[in-house]
């Protein structure tokens, strides 16, 4: 690929809408008759299997980011800090505005979820994880706040809760890894692609609150992605005809999260 990507509209939505419970709940049939067209996940560099290490995991998530729609509103950034009680300058999910010749476009900067994550690697405590369903996550309890994950992670997705945590008016006092709401004092904190959500069938914060419907929670598994408005997408599919593309992908991390390019952008050159 060579990063142009001229003249290519946005993909139509489908004519008839899928729920986003009926999709996160686990029917694989969502793409219907689509099935019949599956393109192998290995041809575009999705694993063609479930995680080794979890064999029996029902769901495998990542994401898929059109950067032709997202427009730089930062409401999924503003969305994800109040539900996760986050300070203002701890963007898990950050919005960069990018120059190019004749204007910018917006490229929004997450956890990409890696296959081969450096920041687990490094953890002398294995406070960072990998959790059944491929999402990297963060035991507080056991983060010594070291910050050796911070450095390496490529993507500069980690961030050091420097000061005492927000605490959400009624919040107990009961984080968890996959909801690590209020954040400890001392550690790092990172997306959670909420997980919590997902597994009950609800969308991520920043997808539901996309207004231009950019962001889709997808699962390898089932081979569908989803965004705020309930359209859906067969993944394989979609990644094909549309050239996505990984962040950084020469450093072999294997990431989770693809995007759409549409504004005849270099790919490597945020």
């Amino acid at each position: 690929m060579n990063g142009e990507n001229p003249g290519r509209e946005a993909p139509q939505p489908p004519a008839g809408k899928v729920s986003r419970r009926r999709v996160l709940g686990g029917v694989g049939a969502v793409v219907g008759a689509a099935a019949a067209t599956v393109i192998p996940l290995a041809t575009i560099g999705l694993p063609s299997t479930r995680a080794t290490e979890t064999p029996t995991a029902k769901r495998q998530w990542g994401m898929v980011i059109d950067l032709r729609l997202c427009d730089g509103c930062e409401k999924c950034t503003k969305a994800c800090q109040k539900e996760h009680s986050l300070p203002e300058e701890h963007t898990w999910l950050k919005i960069v505005e990018v120059p190019r010749e004749g204007g910018s476009y917006f490229f929004p900067k997450i956890c990409q979820q890696c296959e081969n994550p450096p920041c687990l690697k490094v953890c002398p405590t294995a406070a960072t994880f990998k959790n059944p369903e491929g999402v990297i996550l963060v035991e507080q309890d056991r983060c010594i706040g070291c910050r050796m994950c911070m450095a390496a992670c490529p993507y500069e997705a980690r961030y050091f809760n420097y000061e005492d945590p927000i605490i959400p008016a009624g919040a107990l006092d009961n984080p968890m890894p996959e909801f690590p709401v209020p954040q400890k004092k001392g550690t790092v904190g990172k997306c959670v692609l909420c997980v919590h959500n997902a597994d009950k069938g609800k969308l991520p914060f920043c997808v539901e609150a996309c207004s231009m419907d950019a962001l889709y929670i997808a699962d390898y598994n089932s081979d569908v992605m989803v965004n705020g408005s309930g359209h859906t997408h067969q993944l394989s599919k979609y990644l094909y005809e549309n050239d996505a593309f990984r962040y950084k992908e020469e450093l072999n991390t294997s990431p989770r999260v693809w995007y759409i390019a549409g504004h005849g952008q270099d790919y490597f050159e945020y």
